[in-house]
């Protein structure tokens, strides 16, 4: 035992090795083992049969291991040969050292070795022992990538986690999420909080049956799952506990991780009152079957749906063909036409009997009178059109206008004291400025538009404005 508490061989205590014996030893010892002169030329090179990975090295022999280091190593080759050569660390020639060097061959290929380096022989020889680092490294570069990728889930868990408190928060219908094994409440946003008059923390984990008068847990929980799984449309009304207020829940159910959940909206019970069947097939036949055209859009007057009316009146063969498309595309004045309606139906929730003209899908145009209903208590809002074909009608009124008796004893009380060149220059003025009034409350005196619905450039609608008076103060075209 030396001082240092390490065993030794004394001389005699293992018999003498071979030098062939010898070297396969070293080489299965270690993964590679290279001998290296005081000056660093490659002596010798011995591989482990069982790492074939190296290839063929015999060509170092000779060489300057240098030759075969990449460049960041050759510093650590450099400092562990002076330091051997120097005798440092108190064991002399004894003393073990270790490094890892990154060995590179012409740039074909590299591979990283951790060395432990031991002075052997009298003319200073260093027998160089090498455990492959690349098992080390790939299993290094694999838990990097788990990481990155634990990382990158968790991150998407955050935005996913940040986007539906965000959506809770900001919707307007009050939803409770329940667990349907355990019938507690597992999370509800603020608006549900109100209605059922409680805390959000409060009621988090307390069982949803007891936040109403008279309910029972089982009882209550089989209501609601059959509601959800029946896909009945009324809701299961119940008075709660703590606010007294009549409400309407309607449940839907869904599996999350293994476990069934309702997502319960809950809304005041005279809101919540349903549409009867009777009353919601009766529409839905009047849509579908009307003689008059029907049409849904947003608020922006993208087509959402159109009935067979209006798909024939347009000369659409189907129903895909208007979806998804602006209104304006079928209004002679276009966006001008559907401005105009938009506007005062959304400004009077309805505008009636707009007189306009059809453009179907080919060219064609059809006299039209058009009603527009705005539909805002919900949570998409909708415009419903109700168009009628007026070209009967239209055809009808051209033989000649009918004239109110009103009108007549007007133009009549002029005969006398005026000529017929006067009296008929007056009623036209009457008539056009009636017209010029009528575009510009319909398109709410945007004077561009009410110009292109009266067939005028916006130069000669300024000139009519100021010839009668309808220019504000320090109005000019």
């Amino acid at each position: 035992m030396t001082p240092r508490g390490t065993k030794y061989w004394s001389s005699g205590s293992i018999p003498l090795i071979a030098p062939e014996l010898l070297g396969d030893i070293i080489a299965t010892a270690s993964d590679i083992a290279v001998v290296v002169s005081p000056e660093g030329n490659v002596l010798s090179v011995l591989i482990n049969q069982s790492s074939r990975s190296f290839g063929r090295l015999e060509h170092w022999e000779g060489h300057d291991l240098r030759d075969f280091l990449a460049r960041e190593s050759v510093p650590k080759f450099d400092a562990q040969l002076s330091a051997l050569l120097r005798g440092e660390a108190g064991a002399g020639a004894r003393a073990t050292r270790s490094a890892e060097l990154n060995h590179s061959d012409t740039e074909r290929w590299e591979f990283p070795i951790r060395y432990t380096f031991h002075p052997i022989g009298p003319d200073g020889a260093i027998l160089m022992l090498g455990r492959d680092l690349r098992p080390i490294a790939e299993m290094q570069q694999q838990l990097v990538k788990a990481q990155m990728a634990l990382e990158q889930d968790y991150e998407a868990q955050r935005e996913y986690d940040t986007r539906y408190r965000v959506l809770m928060e900001t919707v307007h219908d009050a939803m409770v999420f329940v667990s349907l094994a355990t019938g507690r409440i597992t999370d509800v946003n603020t608006a549900a909080a109100q209605l059922l008059g409680a805390s959000r923390d409060d009621l988090i984990g307390a069982a949803f049956a007891q936040e109403f008068e008279g309910r029972r847990r089982g009882e209550f929980m089989e209501s609601l799952a059959g509601a959800a799984i029946g896909g009945g449309s009324a809701p299961v009304e119940a008075q709660s506990r703590r606010s007294r207020r009549r409400l309407g829940v309607t449940p839907s159910v869904f599996r999350a991780a293994g476990e069934r959940i309702l997502l319960c909206r809950i809304e005041p019970a005279e809101i919540a009152q349903p549409v009867t069947d009777e009353l919601a097939q009766n529409l839905s036949a009047l849509f579908q079957a009307g003689v008059d055209s029907i049409v849904f859009t947003d608020a922006e007057g993208v087509i959402r749906a159109a009935n067979e009316s209006f798909l024939g009146l347009a000369d659409l063969a189907h129903g895909s063909m208007a979806k998804g498309r602006s209104l304006a595309d079928f209004l002679a004045r276009g966006t001008i036409d559907l401005r105009v309606l938009l506007d005062n139906a959304m400004r009077a929730g309805q505008m009636r009997m707009y007189a306009t003209r059809i453009v179907s899908e080919f060219g064609g145009e059809v006299a039209a009178e058009m009603s527009a209903t705005f539909l805002a208590d919900r949570s998409h809002p909708a415009v419903v059109f109700v168009i009628r074909d007026a070209s009967r009608a239209e055809a009808l009124r051209r033989p000649g206008a009918p004239v109110s008796d009103e009108a007549v004893r007007s133009v009549m009380e002029m005969v006398g004291s005026s000529t017929l060149k006067d009296i008929v220059a007056e009623t036209t003025d009457v008539v056009e400025k009636l017209c010029i009034e009528t575009a510009i409350d319909l398109t709410r005196n945007n004077r561009v538009a009410a110009a292109e619905m009266l067939g005028l450039s916006r130069q000669s609608l300024y000139v009519k404005l100021r010839k009668y008076g309808m220019l504000g103060k320090g109005e000019d075209a």
